[in-house]
C-alpha cells in the first residue's frame, strides 16, 4: 500500500500529534476452512460480532481517526456479509485491505469491488499442500481471477524450514504475475506443539541465511519484494533490533470484540462495547508496560511500520506496503 501524500500526512498527524493508532486490525470471524498447523487462530472459534456490531466498531474507529481497515483471521472470505463490511468502511472514508488464504478466493472475488488492498498467504508451490493443506492451483485460480478485478495484490510468504528450496521461485512467480510479494520468517507460538517447529520450524540456519541472501539480492535488482532492506537484514539474523510501536500504531480487536495489544502479546486492553477512546486512555499504562517487557518479534507489518514510526531512511525508502 503506497499512501497519497495526503493520506500520509494524516497518518503522521494522528500518530504522532494526536497519539493515536491509524490501522484498525480486525480479527473479522473466528472460522477458518484449513486448520495449518503452526497457526493458533483456528483452534479459537467463538462468538463473533454481528454486521451492526461491526458497521458501529467501524464508525467508532473511523471517529477516532483511524483510516485503515484490515480484516484478517481466521478465514475473512467466510463471512457472508465481508462485502457489506467492506462497503461500510469505503463509504466513511476508510482504506480497506484484506489478508486471506486463497482458497475462497476465486469464488468471492467478484464481491470485493470495495477491497482496496489484497493481501494473499502463499508459502510455496510444491511445499503449499504441506505447509497449509491447500493445492497452490487452487490459490493460483484465485490470484488471476483478482488481477482481471483489478485488485492490487501481494503474497505473504512466511518462511520456515520446509519452503527454502522455493523462495526464489515464489519470487519469480511474483514478477511474472505482476504482483508484489513479502517475507517474514515464521513466528513460533508457544501454543503450538514442539513436534511441530521441529519439524517446520527455522533449523537449518545456514541454509536459511542463503535464502534470505537470495532475498536481499533480488530486492536490490529490482524484483517485487516489499519488505525493506532493514528488515530482511534483520531477520536474516533472527533477532529483533527495532522499537516496537505496534501498540501505538494498529488497534487489534478480535473477532468477539476484545481490544489485544498485538498478535504477538495479546494482552486484554478492554472491549470495543467499551469505546475505543476510553480504552484507549485507561490502557496506556498497559501498552507501555507490555512494549517494554516483549522480547520483540520479526512479524513485517510490526517492524517495518515500527521503523518508519521512526523515520528510519532506509524504510522510508524502501517499504512499499504500510
Amino acid at each position: 500500500m503506497t499512501f497519497s501524500p495526503v493520506l500520509a500526512s494524516r497518518a503522521l498527524w494522528q500518530l504522532r500529534v494526536r497519539k493515536r493508532p491509524f490501522v484498525l486490525s480486525h480479527g473479522i470471524n473466528a472460522r477458518c476452512n484449513l486448520q495449518c498447523r503452526f497457526c493458533e487462530y483456528w483452534k479459537e472459534e467463538g462468538e463473533e460480532m454481528d454486521t451492526e456490531e461491526i458497521f458501529d466498531l467501524l464508525d467508532s474507529a473511523r471517529s477516532f481517526g483511524i483510516r485503515v481497515y484490515n480484516a484478517w483471521t481466521a478465514e475473512p472470505l467466510m463471512r457472508k456479509d465481508l462485502p457489506l463490511i467492506l462497503e461500510h468502511a469505503h463509504s466513511i472514508g476508510m482504506v480497506t485491505s484484506l489478508i486471506t488464504n486463497g482458497k475462497l478466493l476465486k469464488k468471492k472475488i467478484h464481491d470485493l469491488s470495495d477491497l482496496d488492498y489484497l493481501s494473499i498467504s502463499v508459502d510455496g508451490i510444491k511445499a503449499s499442500k504441506e505447509i497449509r493443506g491447500i493445492d497452490f492451483d487452487c490459490v493460483l485460480d484465485g490470484i488471476m481471477e483478482a488481477k482481471k478485478e483489478g485488485h492490487r495484490i501481494l503474497l505473504n510468504c512466511v518462511i520456515s524450514g520446509t519452503n527454502l528450496d522455493e523462495i526464489r521461485n515464489l519470487i519469480y512467480l511474483a514478477r511474472d504475475l505482476g504482483v508484489r510479494i513479502s517475507f517474514e520468517p515464521v513466528h513460533e507460538f508457544s501454543g503450538i506443539e514442539k513436534e511441530v517447529w521441529d519439524e517446520i520450524g527455522i533449523r537449518d540456519t545456514k541454509k536459511y541465511e542463503r535464502t534470505v541472501d537470495q532475498i536481499i539480492g533480488l530486492k536490490k535488482n529490482k524484483f517485487p519484494i516489499i519488505n525493506s532492506i532493514t528488515y530482511l537484514e534483520m531477520i536474516k539474523r533472527l533477532k529483533p533490533d527495532f522499537r516496537c510501536h505496534a501498540s501505538d500504531i494498529i488497534l487489534h480487536v478480535t473477532a468477539d470484540g476484545r481490544i489485544e495489544n498485538c498478535r504477538a502479546n495479546r494482552v486484554y486492553l478492554g472491549d470495543v462495547r467499551d469505546g475505543i477512546a476510553n480504552v484507549w486512555k485507561q490502557s496506556r499504562e498497559v501498552r507501555k508496560r507490555t512494549s517494554d517487557e516483549c522480547k520483540g518479534c520479526l512479524f513485517f507489518g510490526y517492524v517495518e511500520n515500527s521503523l518508519l514510526y521512526d523515520f528510519k531512511p532506509e524504510v522510508m525508502a524502501h517499504y512499499e506496503w504500510v
